[in-house]
């Protein structure tokens, strides 16, 4: 029997090939509709016929080939067609000397910015980049945005055609650090979705949390003075570290507070720490700085309760004043709950329960579900949990929030004061 077709493999090769036929033909929009039939030609025919010697090479003939005839398809003239037509790929795409430097090879960081298109709405930009660089299917994206997937689906398509209509070209582009913020975001929610996925039987798709990663490695080699781009790097770092102790044996989840930090990546933490270390003093302090000093500080502390709490929310205080978020609220009531005591988390939360943006996040239920039991309201709690575990489309997290809940049937008990 054939080597089953591998999903990191087609998700790692799907931007280089992408780019490969962005760079040499142009119809950003017509050639991630080529990839896509290519990368599904391959799951089709590779578990059967074997998978190429060079795998690239194959993809980007197949896809140049669906693209010649997306092409032809939608020209009305015969000129056009016959040029279309003749169009041969360099040697150089088909298999790039081993010799070669792999930025040289690689178009992901490009195409990455291609994405980022001024001429995009930050919504368009993000969830383009997730389809074309992430290799995030719709329904996936959807999710992350909270919308229809025929939205999504519309979204998308009008941004291939955007970035088509404004005559883009592929290659970096001079107004790079205007973009640079809807880049960082785009690497963050691609890392996010695989570090904690929305939906599905796995709490962890690895391959999506290290895209991520790389994708931020590729921008710090590109900038690395830029503070923000340390910082959100040390960030995925430090959170990724936590990776191997945050599913038990059956794959279930292990919050923070009972994980063996024995097992977190102590490389990554290294990494993380000096990279933060070394980002914090350049100035000006964004959020991503922030967020991973927050990161380093818990992965520093030899245990749960010997977290530096004081000072994690102190640096969450900061991060309020940047950022107008209700996440980072949610976390800052969490912090102040471990510092001050439960009651003080739970009055946090009354302030941001009608933000219409987390209303109906189960993680906001989650945590007044924890507090509520920090503060011995068992029946609240319970009933908290259960909300909690119907709002979340993640199995294990499900899994999880039931348990909890289970665990407190029976409990008559009264809150304490």
């Amino acid at each position: 029997m054939s080597e089953p077709v591998e999903e990191d493999l087609l998700r790692e090769s799907a931007p280089q090939v992408l780019g490969a036929l962005v760079r040499r033909y142009g119809h950003f929009d017509t050639a991630e509709d080529a990839v896509q039939e290519a990368l599904l030609a391959a799951a089709q025919q590779w578990p059967e016929q074997g998978r190429p010697d060079n795998p690239r090479a194959w993809l980007i003939t197949v896809a140049s080939r669906r693209l010649t005839d997306l092409l032809r398809s939608e020209q009305a003239r015969q000129r056009r067609e016959d040029t279309v037509a003749q169009w041969v790929l360099p040697d150089e795409w088909l298999a790039p000397s081993a010799d070669k430097p792999a930025e040289a090879a690689d178009d992901t960081l490009i195409l990455l910015f291609l994405c980022c298109h001024p001429s995009l709405s930050p919504a368009s930009q993000i969830a383009l980049t997730l389809r074309a660089v992430g290799g995030l299917t719709t329904t996936e994206i959807a999710r992350a945005f909270l919308v229809p997937e025929a939205t999504m689906t519309r979204r998308i398509t009008r941004a291939k055609q955007s970035v088509k209509n404004a005559g883009a070209r592929f290659s970096l582009p001079p107004d790079r650090d205007e973009r640079l913020e809807a880049v960082l975001k785009v690497s963050y929610l691609i890392f996010n979705e695989g570090y904690a996925s929305t939906a599905g039987p796995q709490l962890q798709r690895v391959e999506l949390a290290a895209e991520g990663i790389r994708l931020a490695r590729m921008v710090h080699a590109l900038l690395p003075d830029d503070s923000e781009v340390a910082g959100l790097l040390a960030l995925m770092l430090l959170t990724d570290a936590r990776r191997p102790a945050r599913t038990g044996e059956g794959g279930e989840l292990i919050p923070m507070a009972e994980q063996d930090r024995s097992l977190w990546l102590r490389a990554s933490i290294d990494e993380g720490v000096e990279l933060i270390t070394g980002a914090l003093p350049r100035g000006p302090v964004g959020a991503y700085q922030l967020q991973a000093a927050i990161a380093a500080v818990h992965d520093e502390a030899a245990s749960w309760t010997d977290t530096d709490w004081p000072q994690i929310v102190a640096l969450y205080e900061v991060l309020l004043q940047l950022s107008d978020n209700p996440m980072v609220e949610l976390n800052h009531a969490v912090a102040v709950a471990m510092a001050q005591g439960p009651e003080r988390g739970l009055e946090l939360l009354t302030k941001i329960e009608s933000d219409e943006r987390i209303a109906e996040d189960h993680r906001l239920h989650a945590v007044r579900a924890h507090l509520l039991e920090m503060s011995g309201d068992a029946p609240g709690a319970r009933s908290e949990y259960e909300l909690a575990a119907a709002l979340t489309t993640s199995l294990p997290q499900q899994r999880y929030l039931n348990n909890k809940a289970a665990g407190l049937s029976g409990t008559d008990a009264s809150p304490s004061r």
